[in-house]
């Protein structure tokens, strides 16, 4: 076989995600010429593929140390840093490729892409323009542009432009989940659902459209609809107005209390408010896992929870359990141990909703949960053996409760803006 032919079969194979035997191919063919950028590029793409970054990332480095001058390969290096959750990186690498061939639309697009993940939805939006100038087809500018659009409000103009991407291509899984994205995010949930599905049928282990779907099945809740929206607001923010969202919340919520404890003729007023405020900061966390907890009941849904996500409804709703068997004891009793047991339960279905979400310290979040709850065991066990509600364990759990609220913020954040 030649190796024009070869190299056909390899882009064939690539398609059919036959990827062992296109590594077999490339590695044949790397024998006969090991310095070969083309050969390497596509040996990257195919461990790429695979989600094996660090091959792929080792196959690139040594390609672009054989030839630094090639673009493409700079631009499959961005790519790789945006799957290792590194924005700063990827931009860099693309603004190297960009540098080298500043004609090319896919460069573009990625830039705008990375650009939009960052954040920075006018330099995505201007940037999706250049890309769009260059091929007016492109599909991932058309995409970014978009979704850029969209988070600025410009709604006609964002379903005008995704539109225009689907007639280029009627069956991209990755276009119809993005415009069921821009659907949900605008509140549209029941055409939101079509288009994932028209995702999950030309591409059915598609994690954006599935996910997607989840969210799309859950907003048929009113009350997650709403928290659904104040999900899309927050997460549109940067670091810093998260942060400011986040603080502003916590000193209103303090200034509130300090109000009512120094004013007891609005004490009726003040207190219903700042019980009402503790709760719907509280369901911010918990939502998410209970709703998926009535998804396992729907024939559809149970089908796109992913492990974790079955786990945390799972120890959320035995959290819940807790909390609810301690209240009905505390009433039945008249014991102040069992109010003890039924807030344990009801703290503890906070970092339990929260503990597999993505961070950049992979096992932080679980860690910090597994410990709170072996320091709150221990408080339980005092508390029944000393009589002592307040001992060394509950303090220490209670600082930790109030310490998990700002970690989990900060590791989410900053794993949502790097």
């Amino acid at each position: 076989m030649t190796e024009d032919n070869r190299l056909s079969k390899i882009e064939i194979l690539l398609q059919q995600k036959k990827f062992a035997e296109a590594e077999k191919i490339l590695s044949n063919l790397l024998v006969e010429d090991s310095n070969n950028i083309h050969f390497l590029s596509l040996l990257a793409e195919v461990y790429y593929q695979q989600d094996k970054f660090d091959k792929a990332n080792s196959i690139i480095d040594n390609a672009i140390g054989l030839s630094p001058d090639v673009p493409y390969l700079f631009y499959i290096k961005s790519r790789i840093a945006i799957q290792q959750d590194s924005l700063s990186e990827a931009e860099l690498f693309i603004d190297q490729a960009i540098e080298l061939d500043p004609y090319d639309a896919d460069y573009f697009a990625l830039l705008a892409n990375i650009k939009l993940g960052r954040k920075q939805f006018i330099d995505a939006l201007e940037i999706a323009n250049r890309a769009l100038e260059i091929d007016a087809q492109n599909l991932l500018a058309l995409n970014t542009r978009s979704t850029a659009l969209n988070k600025l409000n410009r709604n006609e103009e964002s379903f005008e432009t995704i539109e225009s991407a689907l007639r280029e291509e009627p069956n991209n899984a990755y276009t119809h989940a993005n415009y069921g994205w821009g659907l949900l995010e605008k509140g549209d949930h029941k055409k939101a659902l079509g288009h994932f599905k028209e995702a999950l049928t030309n591409a059915p282990t598609f994690k954006y459209a599935q996910s997607g779907m989840l969210e799309a099945l859950k907003a048929t809740n009113p009350v997650y609809r709403i928290f659904l929206q104040y999900s899309f607001w927050i997460s549109n923010l940067t670091a810093k107005y998260q942060w400011g969202v986040i603080i502003g919340f916590y000193l209103g919520f303090r200034a509130l209390k300090t109000i009512a404890r120094n004013n007891e003729a609005l004490q009726p007023y003040l207190i219903p408010s700042i019980i009402i405020l503790a709760l719907i900061a509280f369901s911010t966390w918990v939502i998410a896992p209970i709703s998926n907890l009535f998804l396992r009941f729907n024939k559809y849904g149970q089908l796109l929870l992913d492990k974790k996500e079955k786990m945390n409804s799972n120890f959320v709703v035995v959290s819940l359990g807790v909390f609810i068997v301690g209240i009905l004891l505390y009433f039945a009793l008249s014991d102040e141990i069992f109010l003890a047991i039924a807030s344990f339960g009801f703290a503890m279905m906070l970092p339990l909703s929260t503990m597999f979400s993505p961070s950049k310290n992979k096992y932080g979040l679980l860690t910090y949960t597994i410990v709170l709850g072996i320091v709150g065991i221990m408080a339980i066990g005092l508390i029944f053996s000393t009589g002592e509600i307040f001992n060394l364990m509950t303090i220490i759990f209670i600082l930790g409760f109030v310490g998990f609220q700002w970690v989990a913020n900060y590791l989410l954040i900053k794993e949502n803006n790097q």
